[in-house]
């Protein structure tokens, strides 16, 4: 090793607690320097001097916490105005997301992109433009970009994507020649993280995420990190053959669980085509209160109900929580979901079965998983050793 390695290999071993202190701050937004303390059972002298380093590497800033009466004054940390940023941007069927994120995993710049075209180069030339245009205003304070996709994804190659009609697609061309990193990954997956880390399944060691939009998708989050499975594709419990057996999904795969609770579903009992837009097409009957529309939504929930017990009894969650169209198909037929999924469970389950709660962060969860990915990325030891090289 060269000596400016040997250097650069003893800061970045400096820099545990302050990797630490920066997770804390995008995991628990408007955290004080006491309470960072306490987490991480540092003593005042030295959480005192670690923000004080990260002032000095343009990281962290502190404002006074409000007072609480007697005691010795804190500081709440947030991120410097010059700190390290990201760009998260969230793919779905017909428009694409995008927000700037800072440390703490506040969303800015959020803005809503309809597709022109449906064709993959088209869509990604899109997003390659924001991202340079990103990159022009910012410069070296975007570090990342973090993607999510509603598709299969391994090691920033969309696999396949049935609900944009795209086959096997490479995804690098969104950073350009920019020199961003790009960090891609699954929209489902990303929801559960950010229910994991700031929604409704913090604090949960084990929890189980599903999401309905047009299929099902989810993860399984283990102390806040998504189970990816050997080649990075774990999740895609919609292709659980759950489903009808004499039914072929887009996927190439027969009687997967997708075809049983969304949009498809829906038509399919109703005797009707198709849709184009399954999602728009279940929401619009999920609003209806006639009795055919009631039966048709009362077997999709069923469906649900069991399929998430099936569920249960492989992965054993501390809690459950349902994103997308879940929410209303389980609030639609409530009784059918409900008699599913406690018939579904393994008896000692039973008394005491996982909560199955609503997402939190509902529309942004995506784009909020893709922020957490990137922060992660940002907040290692060799990633705060190399943003803070220019001042040492």
């Amino acid at each position: 090793m060269t000596a400016r390695g040997s250097a650069i290999s003893s800061r970045r071993g400096r820099w545990q607690t302050a990797a630490e202190v920066l997770s804390l701050v995008g995991r628990q937004p408007g955290i004080t320097r006491a309470a960072v303390a306490r987490e991480l059972r540092l003593s005042t002298s030295s959480a005192t001097e670690v923000t004080a380093r990260l002032r000095d590497l343009r990281l962290l800033t502190e404002t006074p916490a409000p007072s609480r009466g007697r005691g010795r004054p804190t500081t709440v940390l947030l991120p410097h105005p010059e700190g390290p940023l990201v760009l998260a941007v969230n793919l779905r069927q017909g428009t694409w997301r995008s927000a700037v994120v800072s440390l703490d995993g506040a969303l800015h710049e959020v803005v809503t992109t309809p597709h022109r075209s449906r064709q993959p180069q088209a869509v990604l030339a899109s997003i390659q433009a924001a991202v340079e245009n990103t990159k022009t205003q910012y410069g070296d304070r975007l570090r990342v970009v973090s993607l999510a996709v509603a598709g299969t994804v391994r090691e920033n190659r969309l696999m396949q994507a049935s609900t944009l009609g795209w086959d096997e697609v490479e995804l690098s061309p969104v950073v350009g020649e920019t020199g961003l990193t790009l960090l891609a990954g699954n929209d489902a997956t990303l929801s559960g993280v950010a229910e994991s880390r700031t929604g409704a399944a913090a604090g949960a060691r084990t929890a189980l995420h599903l999401i309905v939009e047009v299929g099902l998708g989810g993860t399984l989050i283990l102390d806040g990190n998504p189970a990816s499975g050997a080649t990075g594709v774990a999740g895609e419990y919609g292709h659980m053959p759950f489903g009808d057996r004499s039914l072929r999904c887009p996927c190439g795969a027969s009687g997967c669980w997708d075809l049983d609770v969304d949009g498809r579903a829906l038509a399919r009992r109703l005797g009707e085509d198709e849709p184009d837009d399954p999602f728009t097409y279940a929401e619009s009957v999920l609003q209806r209160t006639d009795s055919a529309a009631s039966a048709a939504i009362a077997l999709s929930a069923t469906a649900l109900g069991s399929g998430i017990a099936g569920l249960v009894n492989a992965h054993d969650p501390d809690v459950i929580t349902l994103g997308g169209l879940a929410v209303p198909l389980r609030k639609s037929a409530p009784d059918a979901f409900d008699t599913a999924y406690r018939d579904g469970l393994m008896r000692f389950h039973r008394g005491s079965p996982p909560p199955i709660l609503d997402s939190a962060h509902e529309a942004d969860g995506a784009l909020l998983g893709a922020a957490a990915l990137g922060l992660d990325h940002i907040t290692t030891e060799p990633a705060i050793a190399t943003w803070a090289e220019p001042t040492l």
